[in-house]
C-alpha cells in the first residue's frame, strides 16, 4: 500500500482508486431579508418519517450519482436506518404529483448550529425554480426555532459547479476550504464507471 505526504505548495500524486476534492464550507449567520422564492401551488413539503432504506436510497442516488454522492451508501441498511432516525435530523421531500422531487435534510444535534446536511433534487427538477423554494423553506424552519445563531452547509468539486453560487445567491457565505481524500466510490462497484465523469474514473485504466 503507497502512502502519499500532501504537498500544500504543489501537487500530490494519488492512486488511481482515489479522488480529491476541495470542500467549501459555508454559512448563513441571518435570516434572508427578502423570500427567496415565490410560494407555489404546485409542490409541497413533506416530512419523512423513518424513511424505508431501500426508497431511500434510491431517491439518493437519482439525485446524486451523477455528482458522486456516496456518503448514505457506503453504510448498511442498519446504518443508515440508525443515521436517519437520529434525534436531531429531520428529512424532508418535495413532492410534485405524488413524486418526491428531491431531498432536504438537516441536522439540529447542535441546536445553535443547525447543518444543512443534504439537499438536491432530481435531474428533472433541476432548473425549475423547486431548489430555491426548497431552499426558503429550510432557512424558513431553521431560522423559526430561537436557538439558531447560524446555518451552515458545505459542498466540494465533487458537486455540481452550481452548487456555491447557488448558496451563495440564498445568502450562505463561504468561510473555510479543505481537501477530501477518499476512495473513489466507483472503484468498488458503489457507483457506476459512467458516474461523475467531471471527476474521471482511472482505477480501471490501462
Amino acid at each position: 500500500m503507497s502512502s502519499a505526504s500532501l504537498d500544500l505548495n504543489g501537487y500530490t500524486d494519488l492512486p488511481d482508486d482515489k479522488i480529491a476534492v476541495v470542500v467549501t464550507y459555508l454559512e448563513m449567520t441571518a435570516p434572508p431579508e427578502t423570500p427567496l422564492a415565490r410560494e407555489r401551488e404546485d409542490v409541497s413539503l413533506e416530512r419523512w418519517v423513518a424513511p424505508d432504506v431501500t426508497e431511500y436510497k434510491k431517491l439518493f442516488r437519482e439525485i446524486g450519482e451523477d455528482w458522486l454522492w456516496f456518503g448514505r451508501l457506503v453504510l448498511d441498511d442498519d446504518s443508515l436506518e440508525a443515521v436517519l432516525t437520529a434525534p436531531g435530523l429531520e428529512v424532508f421531500t418535495p413532492v410534485m404529483n405524488g413524486r418526491a422531487m428531491g431531498l432536504l435534510e438537516i441536522d439540529y444535534s447542535d441546536p445553535e448550529n443547525p447543518e444543512l446536511a443534504y439537499f438536491g433534487l432530481v435531474p428533472s427538477a433541476v432548473g425549475t425554480g423547486l431548489g430555491r423554494w426548497l431552499m426558503q423553506q429550510a432557512a424558513a424552519m431553521v431560522w423559526a426555532r430561537a436557538q439558531t445563531k447560524r446555518f451552515w452547509v458545505h459542498t466540494c468539486t465533487g458537486d455540481s459547479p452550481q452548487a456555491i453560487g447557488f448558496y451563495r445567491s440564498c445568502g450562505f457565505k463561504p468561510y473555510k476550504r479543505a481537501l477530501e481524500v477518499t476512495d473513489d466510490p466507483r472503484s468498488s462497484g458503489l457507483l457506476g464507471k459512467d458516474k461523475g465523469p467531471h471527476v474521471p474514473f482511472l482505477a480501471d485504466r490501462t
